[in-house]
């Protein structure tokens, strides 16, 4: 007899656990994660520490943006179950590194690396690295105006730079005097020379009356990129090294490497053109930058010592001819493969080209930080900036998001081109009305979430003295509005936004009253035929009445089940009161005092609504109207 009351203990606690499990589970389906968590963390304290439980805890948290709570359930669940999904892993290193645990992170990390080798399961993980590239192809939620420019030829144009209101690039098409071009054997194309022409800058900049920048700096050879100073009186450029017969020079392979020289302005022209010190005699130098103070002149080189094909340096610029010794950027920018084409921005943010870096194929465009912080890590542009072809000499004016980018993408007129573009923000509001279903009131104070198509929560506001909210939001993203007070039904809406900037999605939120006069009213409570346990649907209606009990601690009510009159008058009243003190029951087991509960009473079909006793015909629709729970109010809790 004891072993047999053991055991049926041992069933209760597990049917218990099961069913508070799914109770949580639906909640957590509606995204209600603070409730859901209240439930999984009572499931934990009666002890079921499941992976489902442990995990799904870890997503109420990681969802509500909670990164310690997050991490303190993730970390149970991976300590504890050795071939957890790697979803939870890498959600678990995501939450340690937001609450700075970058130790424990990294620690993860290689785990979780040994994971994707060794675990079939961690193959959703490589396809997830994979998805890196859909990314970065994905010009979503991006909104720039991108088109090419009216300079370009079917030969090459590349490296467009402003200052001044003057428009720098460098180009192949002009001939010369005879109208014969030197060509260059390696594309067979003329070859390179600096050209500058007014610009009206704007969404669509004009460029035109372009010109050769000065005889004194173009050649019979290549000179391209530029970088001009603050001031104006000096300029950078790349040249290819000749003598001084102003013949290629090569080294003893016959290779004519790049050197970098600098010029000073002379009335509307350039004078003094000087080879830069640091330029070698075997390796080139060239693709010039400027720091925003222009104290460091930025540029590629693939001289001894670097880490790749071609690396980028820095170099002080002293000042009277004089230069510091260059330094390699570092590993957080140069790769074993080419880094090229270094731009600094007006805020500081150093761009350049790249195909060593995680691409979409060829050279291209990365932004980094690391001029302010030595540990930044670059950053893939993506598209539209970024193609499977080459993507380069980016130049952009941080104030204005305009800029010019060149490629040679199979889009354009031929070789590299030059292509302009517009970056703006397309935003829309979300507004409307948070009302009482029955009176259709303005609900003031009620909150309102607004989640992402994944059921993260984005922000959090509380409706005005009329019942309004607003958020801003992105253009063609999903969302979901959660609209929620005390004593009231949450309402749920999913909104869609559209790509037209600056337009306003109107919802409004209808929540239902639970205390309608002195009854609280729920849902329906369903109950399996000929049973009175509580099934999880019921339950999960019936925490609506735990929730409102315990917001109005000084509440008292009684608990009345009714049936309809089919079946015999006697089983209808017994069955009836056993499923009202079930329902008695529930409520008392989470938490809510029995002396709260004044009755718990089964009337049967004593107390019928309509005309469909014994004996008469009814709809499916009118028996329902007499089965109910009802939860009345008896006494003043307020």
């Amino acid at each position: 007899m004891k072993t047999k009351v053991i055991l049926l203990i041992i069933a209760l606690s597990t049917t218990a656990l099961f069913s508070q499990e799914n109770i949580a589970d639906k909640y957590f389906r509606d995204y209600a994660y603070i409730k859901a968590s209240e439930l999984y963390e009572a499931a934990v304290t009666k002890g079921d520490s499941s992976e489902h439980v442990l995990t799904r805890l870890g997503d109420c948290y990681y969802n509500n943006s909670n990164s310690e709570k997050a991490a303190l359930w993730y970390g149970k669940a991976v300590n504890k179950y050795k071939k957890i999904n790697p979803e939870y892993i890498y959600k678990y290193i995501q939450s340690l590194r937001s609450i700075g645990d970058y130790e424990a992170a990294n620690t993860w990390l290689t785990k979780f690396k040994e994971l994707q080798t060794n675990d079939k399961r961690a193959e959703e993980f490589e396809v997830m690295d994979l998805s890196k590239y859909e990314e970065l192809s994905s010009t979503e939620g991006k909104y720039i105006k991108f088109s090419a420019v009216g300079i370009n030829t079917e030969y090459s144009e590349f490296g467009g730079y402003v200052h001044d209101g003057k428009y720098y690039f460098a180009s192949t098409k002009i001939s010369d005097e005879n109208g014969k071009a030197k060509v260059y054997k390696w594309n067979e194309e003329p070859f390179l020379d600096i050209f500058v022409a007014d610009i009206n800058e704007g969404d669509e900049a004009e460029i035109e009356n372009a010109k050769s920048i000065s005889d004194e700096i173009n050649t019979e050879f290549h000179e391209a990129t530029v970088a001009i100073t603050e001031d104006g009186q000096t300029i950078y450029f790349t040249r290819d090294n000749i003598n001084k017969r102003n013949k290629l020079a090569s080294d003893k392979d016959g290779t004519t490497h790049l050197k970098l020289y600098s010029a000073s302005r002379s009335g509307e022209s350039w004078k003094d053109v000087v080879e830069l010190p640091f330029n070698d005699k075997v390796h080139s130098t060239g693709h010039p930058a400027l720091s925003v103070d222009n104290k460091t002149l930025y540029f590629v080189s693939d001289r001894e010592g670097g880490l790749g094909e071609t690396d980028i340096y820095s170099v002080e610029i002293k000042g009277d001819g004089e230069y510091g010794e260059p330094q390699n950027l570092g590993p957080k920018i140069n790769t074993p493969g080419r880094e090229m084409f270094p731009f600094v921005a007006k805020d500081s943010t150093l761009y350049f080209s790249s195909d060593g870096h995680i691409n979409l194929g060829l050279l291209d465009v990365f932004k980094s930080n690391i001029i302010k912080d030595e540990n930044a890590n670059p950053e893939n542009l993506g598209a539209p900036f970024n193609s499977r072809f080459d993507d380069f000499a980016f130049f952009i004016d941080s104030e204005k998001d305009t800029g010019f980018i060149s490629s040679n993408r199979a889009d354009g007129s031929g070789g590299d081109d030059i292509y302009q573009f517009s970056s703006f923000k397309c935003k829309q509001s979300i507004k409307g009305v948070v009302k009482d279903k029955i009176s259709l009131l303005p609900l003031p104070e009620a909150t309102v979430k607004l989640l992402d198509e994944n059921g993260k929560v984005l922000e959090e506001i509380t409706a005005n003295e009329l019942g309004e909210y607003k958020f801003d939001v992105d253009c063609e993203k999903k969302y979901i509005l959660i609209g929620s007070k005390e004593d009231y039904r949450d309402d749920q809406k999913e909104i869609e936004t559209s790509n037209v900037a600056d337009e306003e999605q109107v919802q409004d939120l209808i929540l239902t009253p639970f205390i309608v006069n002195n009854e609280i009213v729920i849902n329906p409570i369903f109950f399996d035929y000929d049973k009175s346990n509580i099934r999880t649907d019921a339950a999960y209606e019936l925490e609506n009445i735990v929730t409102i009990m315990n917001n109005h601690p000084k509440m008292i009510i009684k608990i009345e089940a009714h049936t309809d009159s089919r079946g015999r008058d006697a089983y209808n009243e017994k069955l009836s009161d056993k499923r009202a003190k079930s329902t008695r029951d529930y409520i008392i087991s989470r938490g809510i005092s029995a002396n709260r509960l004044e009755s718990a009473i089964g009337y049967g079909e004593k107390q019928l609504l309509n005309e469909c006793s014994n004996g008469v015909k009814c709809s499916e629709a009118k028996h329902q109207e007499n089965r109910r729970s009802k939860f009345i109010i008896t006494n003043d809790y307020r």
